[in-house]
């Protein structure tokens, strides 16, 4: 499995945005209100959004966004099944480059898991 730091990128990006965040304050406010009104439960559950999310972030090979995501996944209590059905789409729908960060989803999914 990939050794990919997860929890080192989230933090670097975090770190990374700060300057941006204090320069550009209404563009991430109304980015924040964006992402909780988007992916707040509704006729689809919060975590069928979150594994919506994860998919397009996959597909569009970005790790940042597989390490937010899967985060997250793990506080809806999202199952190891229910993710590795998902990558079985974006692999279907994505070919090998999804095929790709689908390994590096399972390696965060495990690193990232909340530890009893």
């Amino acid at each position: 499995m990939s050794t990919f730091d997860h929890t080192g990128l989230m933090q670097s990006l975090n770190e990374g945005l700060s300057p941006f965040r204090k320069a550009q304050p209404e563009a991430m406010a109304g980015f924040g209100q964006l992402a909780r009104a988007a992916m707040s439960e509704g006729a689809i559950s919060a975590k069928h959004k979150e594994l919506m999310a994860l998919a397009i972030g996959i597909t569009q090979h970005c790790s940042g966004c597989i390490a937010f995501h899967v985060k997250a996944l793990h506080k809806l209590h999202c199952t190891r099944a229910e993710l590795e059905e998902m990558l079985a789409v974006c692999v279907y729908m994505g070919g090998g480059p999804a095929l790709m960060y689908a390994a590096e989803t399972i390696a965060a999914w495990e690193k990232l898991a909340p530890q009893a």
